[in-house]
């Protein structure tokens, strides 16, 4: 660690040698969103705030029930009281084991109010095994859930239940009005939650999101989307998933009305002013019957063109990038038809540096890895010090202590200020000796009249296989296109056409299902004479 921040720490003098004096004007002005002081240092505080100016709008709605801010508001505050009488302190870890409810909103600003940390996991999604790592990991003495789940939980003897939709029927008193907490000793570093990623290759790793970064990117524009009192916020992302708290917790810190979903994503969806989704789960709505739709906001994997040209024709269309280490995101794009599509630009109080192999900040319109700085870069991950210290490195260019993260991402800046985000370094494979952007491959499939979303990943040393949607598209015109734009080793040797292309629980291309898929095509006919399938 120490030796990458020494390579790092002379960038920012050395960058006029290695860079034209143009390029050097502009790449730091490039890399810096503007400074912006939220509202408030915690976000509870904000939601608090929602009750008390409006305590008779609706929180939130779930299959014909709903909460206003202040019984949402009252309810924490009981649960919270109850939290800190049971031991519950600053710098814990809260398990919330739950399925989507409005029980479930309780319990998460409830946590909040008693100064700890929750952790959101979805019930009947996350397998039990890995439940029970995340509670070991987390150390979490007490556990939130639905009575009708806790009989599916992994706990242990030491560890305490509380069954959040029995509690909320229990009478309230008086002193459930005053707000729960406001220590003169806590600060916005205090942790607001704990992200579990999803563990398909391997165990699941814990992210530590501080209020101080979950306040920056909500309470700000334009990560806070325009959200006010009297808009409808859909919540249809697993709640594991950091982008579910840019549903709930973007909402509630506004006064709009969160829209639970049930199983229907699009029922829920056609009542919504505002959607946060990844591409692939906004790709399975219907935009002509998500015309109240005023505000669409994707994130999470590369966004189609055809798809960001369908919804923002008639909506405010955010394309927006950031892995769950900065928070949420930290480069938004407001998309217009016509425009190049890009993740944007940083957003408030964050800096994206886009760095040669050596820590050297690239030219602008050169490629490199992209870097994340500023108020966006998370505590690191839990109980896991060694994966901390490799992906957490001090920022040279900010430096006073400050940490930057490495994306894995590559991209490169437009001449506009813009970031391309050109794949994932892992989607940067070896193909007959040849280097190709598993992305770029997918980006000329897109461009297919019929393709709606394509898929590219490494078969073996020698092929790509890609997958189109839907399943009507034209194999052959995709193959000619590919012939026409791309290299012939770029070229995929299987196309299958699918009618979905499959997802995983967080609503991201299910990757290894279709390798999967990939190789049961391949141990039938002979792939030598690069066959073509319409599955």
């Amino acid at each position: 660690m120490q030796e990458h921040a020494k390579t790092l720490k002379p960038a920012l003098a050395c960058s006029p040698l290695l860079m034209s004096p143009v390029d050097q004007d502009r790449w730091q002005p490039f890399g810096h969103g503007p400074t912006v002081t939220p509202a408030f240092s915690f976000i509870h505080h904000a939601i608090e705030a929602q009750a008390a100016t409006t305590p008779q709008a609706v929180a939130a709605h779930w299959q014909g029930e709903t909460i206003t801010y202040n019984e949402l508001n009252r309810q924490a505050n009981r649960l919270a009281a109850l939290l800190i009488s049971q031991g519950v302190k600053p710098g814990d870890h809260v398990a919330l084991f739950v399925e989507r409810s409005i029980p479930m909103l309780v319990g998460m600003l409830a946590v909040l109010k008693a100064g700890a940390a929750y952790i959101p996991q979805h019930v009947g999604i996350t397998p039990a095994p890995q439940l029970r790592h995340i509670m070991e990991v987390a150390d979490s003495r007490v556990v939130l859930t639905l009575s009708s789940l806790q009989s599916r939980l992994p706990l242990t003897p030491t560890q305490h239940c509380i069954c959040l939709d029995e509690f909320m029927r229990l009478p309230s008193i008086l002193s459930d009005e005053v707000n729960v907490g406001g220590s003169l000793s806590a600060t916005p570093d205090q942790l607001c939650f704990v992200l579990f990623t999803s563990g398909t290759t391997g165990l699941p790793n814990g992210v530590r999101v501080t209020h101080r970064n979950v306040c920056n990117i909500l309470l700000t524009e334009p990560g806070n989307l325009g959200m006010k009192p009297g808009m409808k916020v859909g919540q249809i992302l697993n709640i594991a998933f950091d982008m579910a708290a840019w549903e709930m917790l973007g909402c509630l810190a506004h006064g709009a009305t969160l829209m639970i979903r049930g199983k229907d994503i699009e029922q829920t969806a056609e009542q919504c002013d505002v959607l946060i989704a990844t591409p692939s789960i906004l790709g399975t709505l219907d935009p002509a019957r998500c015309q109240q739709v005023k505000v669409v906001a994707v994130a999470g994997e590369p966004c189609p063109q055809p798809l960001a040209d369908r919804w923002s024709s008639f909506c405010t269309f955010f394309n927006a990038c950031g892995p769950t280490e900065t928070t949420i995101v930290n480069t938004m794009q407001c998309y217009r038809v016509g425009e190049a599509l890009s993740i944007g630009k940083p957003t408030p109080n964050n800096t994206v540096y886009v760095l040669d192999e050596a820590g050297q900040p690239c030219a602008i319109g050169e490629q490199g890895e992209m870097w994340a700085g500023g108020v966006c870069v998370t505590a690191g991950y839990l109980g896991n010090a060694a994966l901390t210290a490799e992906r957490y490195r001090p920022d040279p260019f900010l430096g006073q202590g400050r940490m930057m993260f490495r994306t894995r991402d590559l991209g490169r800046w437009t001449a506009q200020g813009d970031l391309e985000h050109l794949g994932r370094v892992d989607d940067q494979v070896k193909v007959r000796g040849f280097r190709v952007e598993l992305d770029s491959v997918s980006a000329v499939l897109e461009s297919c009249d019929a393709c709606e979303r394509a898929v590219t990943l490494k078969l073996d040393n020698r092929h790509l296989v890609a997958f189109v949607s839907p399943a009507t598209t034209n194999i052959d015109e995709a193959r000619r296109r590919c012939e026409e734009r791309l290299a012939y080793y770029c070229v995929p040797s299987l196309m299958i056409a699918l009618d979905v292309i499959p997802l995983t629980s967080r609503g991201k291309v299910d990757k290894r299902l279709l390798l999967d898929m990939a190789l049961a095509h391949q141990a039938g006919p002979d792939t030598n004479t690069a066959p073509v399938v319409n599955a």
